[in-house]
């Protein structure tokens, strides 16, 4: 005997395989909390099509946003302002600032914008001038990405110990560093090491200080450019440089980029960076 499988079972199937399929079921499978929950579990965003009544059901939500954190958007306004639900969606942020679609009241919560920022440092950015000016929230925002110091108020930009953490973590952090910090050298010693190329930001004073400029090339070859002249123009540097990255050897002085020692050296980096590069090819197509 042919079994007889029901439209109920059939959007199951769907929705299982592809949770936007719910878009194409009818309001009544809509309004299905089986089908529903099916749906949402393989993808949280399947919950703007489910009924008002389910975007209003607190466990179908969870499914949700546990899913995807973006879904909370498509939660009633009842679910929104539901802690529970809204901690859920922001601890499972994906780049989005999922927080934004809290309500207004959990927007300034805390405990929801801490776990926000550690999901999703950006975050921040959207956060009331008290927030952004409450260490513990930024710490924990430039420890998630240093970038978000761009948005810390003007005095934590000027806080040594939150600047420290978000240089560490970021090279584009020290941008947003106050004039103070960015001549300090400490700071710009912690940046230069995680990523020469930040020295870029560093104080004309501190671009001038071999120690400074050589942590900076050796960590990035290319942060060459953005030392003192006199460094340019500096053998021990300039070797340091393109030992890392023998494109460096464009911002060496004149003198030196026909230096036969120096040049050597660019060449020596360059044919062990090729031969790198043809090892990873070679293991990717042996993968493959």
């Amino acid at each position: 005997m042919t079994e007889i499988i029901t439209e109920k079972e059939k959007a199951i199937l769907a929705v299982r395989n592809d949770g936007f399929a719910l878009e194409y079921a009818s309001d009544e499978l809509k309004a299905d909390k089986e089908v529903v929950m099916a749906a949402v579990q393989s993808h949280g965003y399947a919950l703007e099509y489910a009924s008002d009544e389910l975007k209003a059901d607190k466990e179908v939500v969870m499914a949700a946003v546990q899913n995807n954190g973006m879904a909370l958007d498509y939660a009633s306004d009842e679910l929104k302002a539901d802690k529970e639900v809204v901690m859920a969606a922001v601890q499972n942020d994906e780049n989005e600032g999922v927080i934004n679609f809290a309500s207004d009241e959990l927007k300034a919560d805390k405990e929801v914008v801490m776990a926000a920022v550690q999901s999703y440092a950006y975050a921040l950015q959207f956060r009331s001038d008290e927030l952004k000016a409450d260490k513990e929230i930024v710490m924990a925002a430039v420890q998630s990405y240093g970038g978000a110091l761009e948005y810390a108020s003007e005095e934590l930009r000027a806080d040594k110990e939150v600047v420290m953490a978000a240089v560490k973590n970021d090279r584009f952090a020290l941008e947003y560093v106050s004039d103070e910090l960015k001549a300090d050298k400490e700071v710009i010693m912690a940046a230069v090491e995680n990523d020469g190329v930040a020295l870029e930001y560093a104080s004309d004073e501190l671009k001038a200080d071999k120690e400074v400029v050589m942590a900076a090339v050796q960590s990035a070859g290319w942060a060459l450019e953005y030392a003192s002249d006199e460094f340019k123009a500096d053998k021990e540097v300039i070797m340091a440089a393109v030992e890392n990255d023998a494109k460096a050897l464009e911002h060496a002085s004149d003198e030196l980029k026909v230096d036969k020692e120096v040049v050597m050296a660019a060449e020596n980096q360059e044919k062990l960076a090729k031969k790198k590069f043809e090892d990873y090819l070679k293991k990717i197509r042996g993968q493959n």
